[in-house]
């Protein structure tokens, strides 16, 4: 039976990131990964829809190249190698990683996981070929779509956010189920590619996650690209008629659609069976405390199985402090390992126009501290954002009246994904706006908007009347 000082479940942007600073710090470790690595982010998600959104991007800035003096006549789209581009980069990134296992020697297991079982104080990992004996394991399998109980998949013509990927041929029509980040990425996407888009969604906003200001303009912003939005709206029952398929909703209206993506939201993936010990869940998902540990000891879990917040780089950094613990409890090392801030850790949408966001929502913040001050800036008057013809949006600064601490910052517009960076280091350092007024932002630049959004918490913006 081989040994391994660490066993992680899942080669996802968790697991495999996990893996290399156990190996960098010189910790036995093995990670078991029935597929590629990279998990649903590189393969099935994040990448290959970043690289769609360049294509949208690309095809849009195109069409309105009139206003640039640009004479452009007829520009079309060949999907078949935009499909192509999009597993290049897959394939590259993914290969990448894979490079890497090998040059450092990672033990790399491409055999699934069927059981764990706990023997005194290590663990028995059994697969269909082989069984480990390992000291700690972490868990870090993941999640999948969810489907509607009345609408199941059949990636035909009822999608997935992984099978719409998949996807060949672009559809005339596409109705998206679900207003959420995923649903309205994909909506933005094939918007852009001259499909008609309608997205039904349940909930009264768009990216129910969002600060409420933020998914209106976003709204606003879909409804003048013509993507039709069904609010406080579901969907009722579908049928298959002259190879379309016929939706009616919950507002009366029937809709029609060559295909549907249904992203409903994602559930947790965990069929691992476990022997002499039961792990405790939440809604199916693993429960886990502020250091990651589940109600086992030695038992680690991470990213998306925990349901704490389901983004790539949650699970990346969950993984970066499962290895300074265990490097530190391995080692007999200081444990000076610090919790992770959820509230702390930045979301992005890769719709048009982008959609970011770090700390606490506006409603948020007022239920919590009371008294607020909040500071707008719109793109309207950032010189860059007009030079580049992207001017709709704005920074929106929210902080507490008493101490001015910065609790929040929103952002919907151009580059809205790496204007955040900015805004995390502030939240992340616990920066006060009297802090912030020390530093220097470039000019001419995208970010003087964040910059000036901070000096409206104090009606002091220059650009702003």
């Amino acid at each position: 039976m081989k040994k391994y000082k660490v066993a992680i479940i899942g080669g996802g942007p968790g697991g495999y990131v996990t893996a290399i600073r156990l190996q960098q710090y010189g910790v036995n470790v093995a990670i078991f990964e029935k597929e590629r690595l990279g998990g649903v982010c590189l393969n099935h998600g994040c990448i290959p829809t970043k690289a769609m959104v360049k294509v949208a991007e690309t095809f849009s800035n195109i069409k309105k190249a009139s206003e640039f003096g640009i004479d452009v006549e007829n520009p079309k789209i060949e999907y078949d190698k935009v499909f192509q581009r999009k597993n290049k980069v897959v394939e590259k990134l993914v290969s990448g990683v894979e490079f890497i296992f090998r040059k450092r020697k990672i033990n790399l297991i491409q055999e699934k996981v069927l059981q764990i079982k706990k023997e005194s104080e290590k663990y028995v990992l059994e697969t269909k070929e082989s069984s480990y004996n390992v000291e700690y394991v972490i868990i870090a399998t993941g999640s999948e779509p969810k489907e509607l109980p009345f609408m199941k998949f059949d990636h035909q013509r009822i999608l997935s956010s992984k099978s719409i990927l998949q996807m060949q041929k672009i559809p005339k029509k596409l109705v998206v189920i679900g207003g959420g980040v995923i649903g309205c990425e994909f909506a933005s996407i094939f918007n852009r590619l001259g499909v008609e888009v309608e997205i039904v969604e349940f909930l009264p906003q768009l990216i129910n996650t969002e600060d409420l200001e933020i998914s209106k303009r976003l709204l606003m912003a879909f409804k003048k690209s013509k993507i039709k939005v069904h609010l406080n709206t579901s969907v009722e029952e579908h049928v298959l008629r002259n190879d379309k398929i016929m939706l009616k909703l919950s507002n009366g209206k029937e809709i029609s659609s060559d295909k549907v993506l249904v992203s409903v939201g994602r559930k947790p993936v965990f069929d691992i069976k476990t022997e002499n010990f039961e792990l405790k869940m939440n809604s199916d998902f693993i429960d886990i405390n502020e250091r990651m540990n589940t109600n086992i000891r030695n038992i680690y879990s991470l990213g998306d199985v925990t349901g704490k917040l389901m983004l790539a780089h949650t699970a990346s950094k969950q993984g970066l402090i499962i290895a300074d613990i265990l490097n530190n409890k391995i080692n007999n090392k200081k444990d000076n390992v610090i919790s992770l801030k959820y509230e702390n850790i930045p979301a992005c949408t890769f719709t048009h126009p982008e959609v970011a966001s770090v700390g606490l929502t506006e409603r948020q913040a007022k239920d919590k501290y009371g008294k607020l001050l909040i500071g707008k800036f719109p793109f309207t008057a950032n010189g860059k954002a007009l030079g580049l013809g992207e001017t709709f949006g704005l920074v929106k600064t929210i902080a507490d009246e008493q101490t001015h601490k910065i609790l929040g910052i929103h952002i919907i517009g151009p580059q809205a994904t790496e204007l955040i960076a900015q805004a995390g280091v502030l939240l992340g350092r616990s920066t006060t706006f009297d802090d912030a007024k020390k530093i220097i932002f470039a000019h001419p630049t995208l970010s003087e908007a964040v910059m000036e959004s901070l000096e409206d918490l104090e009606n002091l913006a220059i650009h702003k009347l």
